[in-house]
């Protein structure tokens, strides 16, 4: 397969283009303003399977539906409770998905045989145009071989999937970098089940408390059932093996350097380059700047697979904001092998 790339700014068509290759029951890589989707009519099961045949993704791991218009959602879910509209009425277009009860329409190939199904509606102009000019909803997991660091870059989609997808619809950099915020709200009680980009903080303070999933912090097992993308496997993982340290920035600074091989690669935060100009090292961003994090965590890891390092230390954003996504990855990537000083 010949996998064409397709960019808005140098083809006016590009995005009608993307939108027939969907009609015909062909993937497609979009752009949103978390992490490029690899995208597929969500109500044909032979589509959706083609994304998981793609990407080499685990069976029941559920996918997301992604919507352009509010509307659409009382078309894909069942007893939208009065606390989803609120929700949708704070945070749509945006990062967030929700999980609800799912409609009859919705294929068990998305829902990873569940009877619920994670929606959400883009804040992304791109991702937006295709899905109204196909007219489907799509599902859209990211754009990336499973269990590798998730694309942020059409470069990334190209490196993972040439020649396994119909297309790559060049959007340029994700704005966000982290994948959506997934809440569900089948039980009495939200849970929060993935972090992302948008923050517990400004849920909670539209909707009240929410529970936190274990999975957030801590490793499932294999035979537990997830009701949300990402919450069992590994994750976002480079090559080389990843050790995440976690605690205040000035003594996991020092904890790295002292205890760093020679060919080991460091994360750290902008402050603290000069502690390893000697070794193979990526800076992600300020220590107090956590959405520059967030745009380069993913970047940063897939750079590493580019270097011969054995191993991976990174310092650890606390859990604060949007702090709390991107120690989720680094966790999820260290297969929650982390150290807290």
């Amino acid at each position: 397969m010949i996998t064409q790339i397709l960019n808005p700014v140098k083809d006016d068509y590009a995005c009608e283009k993307a939108a027939q290759l969907l009609k015909k029951g062909e993937v497609v890589a979009i752009p949103t303003e978390t992490v490029y989707g690899l995208s597929a009519n969500a109500l044909d099961p032979l589509s959706v399977r083609k994304i998981f045949k793609a990407k080499g993704r685990p069976q029941d791991n559920p996918l997301i539906i992604h919507i352009a218009h509010t509307d659409q959602l009382y078309e894909l879910a069942k007893d939208v409770p009065q606390i989803a509209k609120e929700l949708i009425n704070a945070f749509w277009p945006g990062a967030l998905t929700i999980i609800l009860k799912k409609a009859d329409t919705i294929p068990f190939e998305v829902s990873a045989g569940l009877y619920s199904v994670g929606i959400r509606f883009p804040k992304n102009e791109i991702a937006q145009k295709i899905i109204k000019t196909c007219g489907l909803p799509l599902a859209a997991p990211s754009a990336n071989i499973s269990g590798k660091p998730s694309p942020t870059k059409a470069k990334h989609v190209i490196d993972d999937l040439n020649g396994k997808i119909a297309a790559v619809v060049d959007g340029g950099d994700c704005s966000v970098g982290v994948e959506s915020t997934v809440i569900s709200l089948i039980e009495k009680k939200p849970r929060l089940l993935r972090p992302g980009g948008i923050t517990l903080e400004q849920i909670e303070s539209v909707i009240g408390d929410v529970q936190i999933d274990r999975a957030i912090n801590n490793k499932l097992n294999n035979d537990e059932k997830v009701c949300a993308p990402g919450m069992k496997y590994r994750h976002y993982a480079p090559r080389a093996k990843v050790i995440v340290v976690c605690g205040e920035p000035d003594k996991t600074a020092e904890y790295i350097s002292q205890n760093a091989r020679r060919d080991s690669g460091i994360i750290c935060f902008d402050e603290y380059e000069f502690f390893f100009k000697t070794y193979e090292f990526r800076k992600i961003g300020s220590k107090n700047d956590v959405s520059e994090q967030a745009k380069n965590i993913f970047e940063v890891l897939r750079q590493f697979d580019e270097t011969n390092v054995c191993e991976i230390f990174a310092q650890c954003p606390n859990n604060e904001g949007l702090g709390l996504a991107v120690s989720n990855r680094l966790k999820k990537a260290a297969g929650f092998d982390f150290i807290t000083l």
